[in-house]
């Protein structure tokens, strides 16, 4: 990598120069998941090399890893590995921790100060916190205001509590930041709601139980029941009154890259990216978010490998009931 691109990079991240739609009032956001990446295994080459493919086909505008990058020791050169596949080709990307990235002999700290060293990374200093939360704005093609809003999520890793088995929640602190976020990008907007994305490896619980719903739209690949946490602390209902949000973007499930509507807001999974060193019945690839600016409509799909492409749906449209009883009558 070239001592100038490294300035380039630097500069952005840690001026916070701004991420924007562009002169067709586009926003193109690639999310990896589950590279479960174990360096020195054959096995985790072709998640390198589906990245790498993924990358050099879409040419995105920011690239989010929704946990689970890494799977083995060494740590911190395994990390460095996955994320040199982005910052080589000079495009912005944030991630969120999964629940293995930290069981690697590094914490949750050390590998948030080592993703933020390389360049291109967007993530804010982590101040105390082991791994904030944090928010990454779009501005509008001309640059003159914010026009979409991305938020990025810790969802931890296991219960705490020795009664309530499985995986952690959002806590209500958490709650809480989203909240108080949303309404100050709302005010500024004059009382408007931004469009807006949320980023995080476990999936909600209604997650489970919009999939459950005989009268939801679901498109896409469900072969496991989503892992979700047993406690529900509301994220989902801050969401739905907050306004804001259109779609959720989880990883942690690797059978699972569906996308299913409920109560307006599209809960969706990424596509798994890893090589064979975990559980996967899905060839690997990526999930891919076409944003328009102005407007609270998205377009996604899945890229694979050799350029197929599956899943191409749009938000809203793809997923709302077509009651062809109120269309105009036509003569047969």
């Amino acid at each position: 990598m070239s001592l100038a691109m490294i300035c380039v990079c630097n500069v952005m991240a840690q001026s916070g120069s701004p991420l924007k739609f562009n002169r067709n009032g586009e926003f193109k956001i690639v999310q990896f998941t589950d590279v479960h990446f174990q360096l020195g295994n054959p096995a985790s080459d072709v998640a390198l090399k589906r990245m790498a493919e993924v990358l050099d086909a879409e040419q995105p505008d920011l690239v989010v890893f929704t946990g689970d990058l890494i799977y083995a020791k060494p740590a911190e050169e395994a990390m460095r590995t996955v994320l040199e596949c982005v910052s080589a080709r000079k495009i912005p990307f944030v991630v969120t921790f999964g629940n293995h990235d930290d069981e690697q002999g590094m914490t949750r700290s050390q590998l948030y100060d080592i993703v933020r060293t390389v360049p291109c990374n967007m993530q804010p200093d982590r101040g105390s916190a082991a791994s904030p939360d944090y928010v990454l704005t779009v501005r509008s093609s001309d640059g003159q205001r914010d026009a979409a809003v991305l938020y990025c999520l810790d969802s931890h890793a296991y219960s705490a509590l020795p009664d309530v088995k499985g995986y952690a929640w959002l806590t209500h602190e958490q709650v809480d930041w989203y909240r108080r976020q949303s309404a100050a990008f709302t005010a500024a907007n004059d009382g408007n709601p931004l469009p807006a994305l949320a980023f995080f490896h476990i999936p909600l619980p209604e997650y489970n139980q919009a999939a459950a719903a005989e009268n939801a739209i679901l498109l896409g690949n469900r072969q496991e029941t989503a892992c979700a946490p047993a406690l529900n602390t509301g994220m989902f209902a801050a969401i739905k009154e907050c306004g804001d949000v259109m779609a959720t973007f989880v990883g942690h499930d690797h059978d699972n890259d569906y996308a299913v509507m409920w109560h307006g807001i599209l809960l969706a999974y990424g596509r798994f990216t890893g090589g064979n060193t975990e559980y996967n019945h899905l060839p690997n690839g990526a999930r891919v978010i076409l944003l328009k600016e102005n407007e609270r409509k998205f377009t996604t799909w899945i890229r694979l490998k050799g350029g197929e492409i599956t899943g191409k749906a749009t938000y809203p449209d793809s997923f709302v009931h077509d009651d062809w009883r109120k269309r105009p009558l036509q003569a047969e």
